[in-house]
C-alpha cells in the first residue's frame, strides 16, 4: 500500500489497541503503543534509503528484504527496545511488542495484495508474491481509517467498540475483493472473442472498483494490453517481444538484471542508432496514458559495451534527458 495508507493503519492499530485492557488503563502506555505502531507501519519501506545507491538497487532491494519473514521480527524487536529505552524500561514490553509486531505484520500481509508484491516468504523462497486484488491506494481502506480516526479523535465513539468493528469490515471487504479478483480472473476468456487455447491473462486492480487492466499473454509471448470495464473487454495495445540480438546481450547488464528479476511481464523492444543499439524493456503491467513508464533502458554501442542505462518510473522525455546525463 502507499504511505499515507499505512500511516492511517498504524493510528487505526493504535485505536484497536484500546480494547487492551493494559493499554486503555494507562495514557503513557496509549502514547508508546500509538508511536509503535504508527513506527511499524512505515518501518519495511525504510529501504526506501536504497535509492541512494541508485534506482537499479532500489528496484531489486524494495519490499524484498525489508518485507521478509526475518524482517518482521527485527523490525518488532528494534522499535520496541527503542521504546522501551525512550520511556527507561517501564512499560509492559509484551504488551508493546505485541502491537507493533502486529502493525509491521500487517505492512507486509497488505503490501501481497497489490500488483507490486514482496519477497513476504525469505528466506524459504525470493519469489515475489504480488495476488493484484487491491490498488495500492484503496479509497474504502483509507477513507474509512481517516473516518474512524476523526470520530476517535473527537470523542465521538469508544475506539475500543469503533475499531474492532472498522476492521471486521476491512476484513470482509478483504475478502470480497479476493473473490471478485478471482472471478474476473475466470471469466476473461469468455468475454475475450480473440481467445485460444493456452493464453492467460492477469487483472490487476486500479482505483475503481469497477475497473481491471488486463494483460494477456499469448503462446507466442507477445502481450496484449487492455481494460475490462462493466463487463466490456477493450484492448488497447499489443506488444510484441523483440529477439534482437542485442536484447539478450542486455540481460548481462547489472541494471538490466535488476528489472527482469522484479517483473515476469517484461517485454524488449530495440531501436537500432548510428552509435549502437537502444534497448527498452518495459513492464506491461503498468500502462499509463499510451506509455509503459516503469522501464529498464540500456544504450550499447555495436560492440555491445554499455555506455548508458536507466532503471525505474519515468516519462519518455524525462527518460531520455535521465540518459543523456548518464551518456555524457
Amino acid at each position: 500500500m502507499d504511505t499515507g495508507t499505512h500511516l492511517v493503519m498504524g493510528i487505526g492499530l493504535a485505536g484497536l489497541a484500546m480494547v487492551d485492557p493494559v493499554v486503555a488503563a494507562d495514557q503513557s502506555i496509549q502514547t508508546a503503543v500509538l508511536l509503535g505502531t504508527v513506527a511499524g507501519s512505515q518501518a519495511p519501506d525504510l529501504d526506501h534509503f536504497m535509492r541512494m545507491k541508485g534506482n537499479a538497487c532500489y528496484i531489486r532491494n524494495h519490499r524484498g528484504i525489508s518485507h521478509s519473514l526475518p524482517a518482521i521480527l527485527i523490525w518488532t524487536a528494534l522499535i520496541t527496545v527503542i521504546i522501551q529505552l525512550i520511556y527507561r524500561g517501564t512499560l509492559p514490553w509484551a504488551h508493546i511488542g505485541g502491537w507493533v509486531l502486529l502493525a509491521v505484520s500487517i505492512h507486509v500481509f497488505t503490501d501481497l495484495f497489490n500488483a507490486y508484491g514482496t519477497q513476504a516468504m525469505r528466506p524459504f523462497t525470493d519469489k515475489w508474491i504480488s495476488w493484484n486484488i487491491i490498488h495500492i491506494f484503496d479509497p474504502v481502506i483509507f477513507t474509512v481509517h481517516v473516518i474512524a480516526i476523526l470520530l476517535w479523535a473527537g470523542g465521538f465513539v469508544n475506539p475500543a467498540f469503533l475499531f474492532p468493528v472498522m476492521y471486521a469490515f476491512l476484513a470482509v471487504y478483504f475478502v470480497w475483493r479476493t473473490l471478485e479478483a478471482r472471478k474476473t480472473v475466470k471469466r476473461l476468456p469468455k468475454l475475450d472473442p480473440e481467445y485460444t487455447e493456452g493464453e492467460t491473462y492477469i487483472a490487476i486492480p486500479t482505483i475503481s472498483l469497477t475497473i481491471w487492466n488486463i494483460v494477456k499473454q499469448e503462446k507466442n509471448g507477445s502481450f496484449v494490453i487492455g481494460n475490462l470495464r462493466n463487463d466490456e473487454l477493450m484492448w488497447l495495445d499489443r506488444a510484441s517481444c523483440s529477439e534482437h540480438p542485442a536484447v539478450a546481450q542486455s540481460k548481462n547488464d547489472s541494471a538490466i538484471r535488476s528489472f527482469l528479476y522484479f517483473t515476469s511481464f517484461a517485454c524488449a523492444d530495440v531501436k537500432e542508432h548510428k552509435w549502437g543499439y537502444e534497448v527498452r524493456w518495459s513492464d506491461v503491467r503498468f500502462r499509463h496514458r499510451k506509455q509503459y513508464p516503469f522501464v529498464g533502458v540500456l544504450l550499447m554501442n555495436k560492440k555491445y559495451e554499455t555506455i548508458g542505462s536507466y532503471v525505474g518510473w519515468l516519462s519518455d522525455e524525462r527518460l531520455m534527458k535521465r540518459l543523456r546525463m548518464d551518456t555524457y
